[in-house]
């Protein structure tokens, strides 16, 4: 039997790009020559359900239960109001999809579109409005049309509904299967019919023999095992997998025996050898051997990792491949004014891994126990590249989100130069560490590459606390950090948290401070405050004892198990400080109330700060060291100069001098220099060059100066040399 695979993404993920793991799985899948086809079902419902038919249906569906029912006076504005949306409904969504891009001007007279409750907030964000273009604006209030539509959906229709999750309160830290069993059991709700005649459709046309799924998160659960459970009923010859990311972290102790009247296999972490394995033992009709592969034997639920074989290195998977995908169809929306999260959900974005793994591993929050975060492999610079240039043919977009847990400097810095070197146009950003290897100097070729933004754990802005965390961060570090990237053009967010165990009250309000005086200094641009949550695979889950915090239970369920509840030693609630944080930390995103008193943002008693005022500025005044470590690579990213000799006099001495002109893409400036060290100069220069593919480490630019000419240190912190430096002569 010749096996073909189809390869979905249940609902919901994003709105604005698919998620990557299936183009990463079908890119493997080509290089085997294996037969497959893909397809987001997410944004097809999305797509079915926000459209004229759509809402029509919509409508018609909720008549009766008006005719019931009483509902919310916003529900039923925007059900006296149908008409106007179901009208603009189709236009509104083309103008997200990019494909109408003139109604932004209609959009933002603000009496196109029908307004509910979504509406009321704008009052608050007329500041944001100032800075956000036309198209953004229209795109921002058309986001809010289509949350009040949602709000609609949720009240009226489907209480389980949301863009970018559906039913998660089902798949998050159920530790038993019986909720989630017994919500299967019910009639299909409104959003699953429109799911399940999309998917009746697709096994039609693709006539898959095996049927892959991606959960990647638990809003994506529910509608897995509803696909799942359509498909066993109406076509029994599919075999059906499940992988992603929510069973590679929930799932790994799973014994209800129930999940499998819905799927065959589920595999873990890594899905190609195992994906692989699965497809020879259904073509040869045997179940000779499994990787990381749960399945139903003799009734009961058996783990399987018996094969000897070894998964496949990164530069082994192929290129991710979205071809099936409908790239022209997503929508890009403008949630929150947040200068991040708005790269998350606006624009698409083509998402490659520099590494697998994290190189460092060890913060103790963390699942490093985990193989996608323990196994560390790092992929070539140039495959990389060739990997860009290969996704960039097929999907005509230049942006890439490198999804990785912390991407490696020294690889980053490869990548940049190969991107240089190749003269591509590229916009990419990504997730790092706030380490010191990130100088002035590497974050401006990251910034000539094409990087645009980078995220970073700050966490909990302590250095006790940091330390804890095994970060291998400090405050002070991460403040320069930050302030080389924001100088060389790159924005910053930064992940913080709180409720860390054994954090005190204390440690909250001074972790305030340290994020403020950030904002102030001008040094961080976005930021987002999250609870801490204590998870089975993590250093913190696996030996609580050390950390001051006990389990509330031991108990391993026979379905999900990852987020573990705890009791912390100090009794301190930290749930009462999430308002105060986050409210604030949207004001100093947009440079406002940086001067009020940290008191001001809560409404019960805190301590006062015990951070100096000036404790993040005197940070960033500190000297930092001039990077001439000798094996340190030296690159010029300008041009070649124009070069004019003459002779300059004075006093009756006449010297022979040198002037060089360059061009850079904003200005032109001149230098000069004495004729002997300008033609050494203009010599070098060709050699450091940024489109060489061979680079020269600075002691070898030392001893090159050193054999022809005198005094080096002289030479290259003189006025001309300093100049050069500020327009692209780097030290990597």
């Amino acid at each position: 039997m010749k096996t073909k695979l189809f390869l979905v993404t249940p609902p919901f993920t994003q709105l604005n790009t698919p998620y990557p793991a299936t183009a990463y799985i079908k890119g493997f899948l080509n290089t085997k020559n294996i037969a497959s086809e893909q397809a987001d079902l997410g944004i097809e419902v999305i797509l079915a359900l926000f459209s004229k038919k759509g809402l029509q249906d919509l409508f018609q569906v909720s008549n009766s239960k008006f005719q019931e029912e009483t509902f919310s006076e916003n529900a039923q504005r925007i059900f006296a109001l149908q008409d106007e949306y179901i009208k603009t409904i189709d236009s509104v969504v083309a103008f997200l999809q990019g494909k109408n891009p003139t109604l932004a001007l209609q959009i933002c007279q603000e009496d196109f579109l029908p307004e509910a409750s979504r509406f009321a907030q704008l009052e608050e964000l007329d500041w944001a409005f100032g800075t956000m273009g036309t198209q953004d604006k229209a795109k921002h209030l058309a986001t809010l049309y289509l949350e009040d539509i949602s709000d609609f959906i949720v009240e009226c229709i489907d209480p389980n509904f949301g863009f970018s999750r559906y039913a998660e309160r089902l798949g998050r830290s159920a530790n038993s299967f019986d909720e989630l069993y017994g919500a299967l059991q019910n009639q299909p709700t409104y959003i699953d019919y429109i799911l399940l005649s999309i998917l009746a459709a697709k096994i039609e046309t693709i006539q898959p023999t095996v049927f892959l799924i991606s959960v990647p998160f638990p809003g994506n659960l529910y509608s897995a095992f509803r696909s799942a459970q359509w498909i066993k009923e109406n076509h029994p010859e599919i075999k059906i997998l499940m992988g992603g990311g929510f069973a590679n972290t929930e799932l790994r102790s799973l014994s209800d025996e129930r999940v499998f009247e819905f799927f065959d296999f589920i595999t873990l972490d890594d899905g190609e050898l195992p994906i692989e394995l699965i497809v020879e033992n259904l073509e040869s009709g045997s179940n000779a051997e499994f990787k990381r592969t749960f399945l139903l034997e003799n009734s009961k639920v058996v783990y399987k990792n018996d094969s000897s074989r070894h998964d496949y290195k990164q530069s082994q998977v192929g290129t991710p491949d979205y071809s099936d995908l409908l790239l022209d169809k997503y929508i890009s929306v403008i949630e929150i004014v947040n200068p991040m999260h708005r790269m998350w959900s606006d624009g698409r974005w083509n998402k490659l891994t520099m590494a697998h793994g994290c190189y460092w591993g060890k913060c103790t929050f963390c699942d490093i126990s985990l193989d996608y975060i323990k196994v560390y492999e790092p992929i070539a610079a140039g495959i990389l590249c060739d990997r860009m240039e290969e996704m960039m043919t097929q999907t005509g977009q230049t942006g890439f989100h490198f999804v990785d847990e912390a991407a490696p400097p020294a690889l980053m810095r490869e990548l940049a130069l190969e991107i240089l070197r190749r003269k591509l146009a590229v916009t990419w950003w990504t997730n790092i560490r706030f380490e010191k290897s990130f100088t002035k100097d590497l974050c401006l070729l990251l910034k000539a590459s094409g990087c645009i933004a980078v995220s970073g754990g700050l966490e909990v802005a302590s250095d006790r606390l940091l330390q804890l965390i095994d970060k291998g961060v400090t405050v002070e570090q991460v403040a320069k950090v930050t302030r080389n990237f924001t100088e060389a053009g790159v924005m910053v967010h930064a992940y913080l948290m709180y409720g860390y165990p054994t954090q005190t009250i204390q440690e909250t309000v001074d972790s305030l401070e340290m994020v403020r005086q950030l904002f102030e200094a001008g040094v961080l641009q976005s930021g987002f405050w999250h609870q801490f949550a204590m998870t089975a695979h993590s250093p913190v889950g696996m030996y609580p004892e050390k950390f001051g915090v006990t389990k509330d239970t031991n108990a391993v369920g026979t379905f999900a198990n990852n987020d573990l509840t705890y009791t912390d030693s100090t009794g301190i609630d930290h749930e009462q400080f999430s308002f105060g944080l986050k409210k604030s930390l949207f004001n100093f995103m947009h440079g406002i109330c940086l001067d009020y008193d940290l008191q001001d943002w809560f409404d019960f008693k805190i301590p006062k700060t015990t951070i100096r005022p000036d404790f993040i500025y005197d940070a960033l005044e500190e000297e930092t060291n001039f990077n001439s470590k000798p094996n340190a690579k030296v690159v010029w990213l300008g041009g070649k100069p124009t070069v004019r000799s003459f002779i300059k006099t004075k006093k009756g001495n006449s010297w022979d001098m040198m002037s060089l002109t360059f061009h850079d893409k904003k200005e032109t400036f001149v230098i000069q220099t004495n004729q002997k060290e300008g033609e050494w100069l203009v010599n070098i220069l060709d050699i450091i060059s940024v489109s060489n593919s061979k680079t020269i480490q600075f002691q070898e630019l030392k001893a090159d100066f050193e054999s022809e000419l005198a005094d080096f240190e002289l030479f290259w912190f003189s006025k001309p040399m300093n100049s050069l430096k500020e327009f692209g002569l780097l030290i990597l």
